[in-house]
């Protein structure tokens, strides 16, 4: 313990506390929370669900943010006394637990502060996201399956509600394309870094003489809608087709024309959905999904940053952004941040959020960056 400056640490800690609550602004904050209820608590609230979800979802999240700083706030001091009480008493048990706790506390810090990155227009929003095959075949629709499970895991890990919104089956193994909702605080935020072309490096269980296959998929995440946005699309814009669904699924949504396919006739946008059991909410689901389209694209327009919302995702897939290499050693590797690991099931399964922490950490240097040099021009 001689060798170790706890005071420093913990200075460096406090530093970083109270950039991390500057940057949320704790009083601002409980005011909102303050707004919030009054929202909630107002009569007749629940007469438009999805507002009144919004409203609940917005305080919760805003609740435990505050809570998440005061707790910090309270842990710091905590840590401070216990080992101020150890080191008067020669109490080593005591020291080691402080330090301990402190560890843990800079690390609970990091994740925020991460939090405090996401200042995009849309970062606190939830997130749609759609998972493409793409050159490889057969390898190329199972590699898509398993970026599918994937988000999935990583959502589940962190209890985040997701919801499958419509699935295409390729015809041997793996799909053709999925699109899910992630609905919690920040899902747009985290999730939007990983937009891109992914490509996987294996030998293929596919080919019978064994050989190193090389595949691609590609991932778009888009922020979902709110009623504020005033996306309109009139009808004379739009073509909708009805069609059976495919696959799993169950006869009540195999056996009627349930699916729906949308087409923006003006850019030549095409949703589809057909994981609901009815006409009328896969075409409510695909008009959201759209709308969040369109105000991607109207984004992009205004702002002329094609890659800062739902990225530059080119049917080429010759602009990759991470790597997974299964063969000849493990590796997965983003090739924008430089992160990697050998761990490779583990982000199959998941634990991704070492990429995400990074790409944050990319993608608001680079927005820094774009800023500065506005600023100059």
């Amino acid at each position: 313990m001689a060798d170790y400056d706890f005071t420093q640490d913990l200075n460096e800690t406090k530093a970083k506390f109270d950039m991390i609550a500057k940057a949320i602004d704790m009083d601002a904050l409980a005011s909102s929370i303050k707004d919030l209820e009054v929202e909630a608590s107002a009569p007749g609230l629940w007469d438009d669900q999805e507002h009144a979800q919004q409203v609940t979802s917005k305080l919760s999240a805003a609740q435990s943010q505050l809570k998440r700083l005061k707790d910090a706030q309270r842990r710091i001091d905590d840590v401070e006394t216990l080992y101020e009480l150890g080191s008067e008493e020669d109490d080593k048990d005591s020291m080691d637990e402080a330090v301990n706790n402190l560890k843990q506390l800079d690390q609970d810090l990091v994740d925020m502060e991460v939090q405090t990155l996401m200042d995009g227009e849309y970062d606190a929003r939830s997130a749609v996201v759609t998972i493409r095959s793409g050159a490889g075949g057969v390898d190329a629709a199972d590699f898509a399956q398993m970026l599918l499970r994937m988000y999935l895991r990583w959502a589940e890990r962190h209890n985040f509600k997701t919801k499958m919104m419509d699935t295409s089956y390729a015809e041997e193994a793996g799909i053709k394309s999925a699109t899910f909702q992630v609905d919690a605080p920040y899902a747009y935020g985290r999730l939007s870094v990983e937009g891109g072309t992914h490509r996987l490096v294996r030998i293929s269980p596919f080919d019978n003489q064994g050989r190193r296959q090389t595949s691609f998929a590609a991932v778009e995440v888009i922020p979902l809608v709110e009623s504020t946005d005033h996306i309109d699309i009139p009808d004379s814009d739009i073509r909708v087709d009805t069609f059976q669904a495919s696959g799993p699924g169950g006869q009540g949504v195999n056996t009627t024309y349930s699916a729906v396919r949308i087409t923006h006739l003006p850019t030549g946008l095409v949703v589809s959905m057909q994981d609901e059991r009815s006409q009328i909410q896969n075409r409510a689901a695909a008009m959201a999904v759209l709308q969040s389209r369109l105000l991607v694209l109207r984004h992009e327009e205004e702002a002329k940053k094609k890659k800062e919302l739902a990225g530059d995702i080119k049917a080429s897939w010759g602009d990759q952004m991470r790597s997974y290499v299964l063969h000849p050693y493990q590796m997965v590797k983003d090739l924008r941040t430089g992160y990697e690991t050998s761990q490779t099931q583990a982000v199959f399964d998941g634990d991704i959020d070492g990429f995400i922490e990074a790409g944050i950490r990319w993608r608001h240097d680079q927005r820094k960056q774009a800023a500065e040099e506005a600023a100059q021009a």
